[in-house]
């Protein structure tokens, strides 16, 4: 069952974000940053974690999701280092996702050809 909810919920942020960019004159990069500051704010507050429980990969995958994993990580830093983990939680906590990004993405520039546009 947790796969089900995983997929709507997650399937649900996709189509506000279609629907966002098709009816809206908003661009497909502040649609984005939008997601990942709604996610850090209701992650700072506390209403993101029962959506993750509940959904899991659903609500942790898409950008809110890593929007609450840099107010969690920001959290956790405050507490152990005080106003320093202010600047060190979000690049802790974001540090594995961001390095898997950064290695997909090279291998694939190296191991595919880009097209021009026309």
């Amino acid at each position: 069952m947790i796969y089900l909810w995983s997929f709507l919920i997650g399937g649900a942020f996709c189509v506000v974000a279609q629907i966002l960019i098709d009816k809206t004159k908003l661009t497909p990069a502040r649609i984005l940053v939008g997601y990942v500051v709604v996610g850090v704010i209701l992650g700072a507050v506390g209403l993101y974690k029962p959506l993750v429980d509940f959904a899991g990969a659903g609500a942790k995958t898409p950008l809110t999701g890593f929007g609450y994993i840099i107010s969690e990580g920001v959290k956790k830093a405050i507490d152990e280092k005080g106003a320093l983990g202010i600047l060190t939680g979000p690049l802790t906590a974001a540090s594995g996702g961001i390095t898997a990004a950064l290695v997909f993405g090279l291998l694939a520039a190296v191991i595919f050809k880009d097209k021009k546009k026309k």
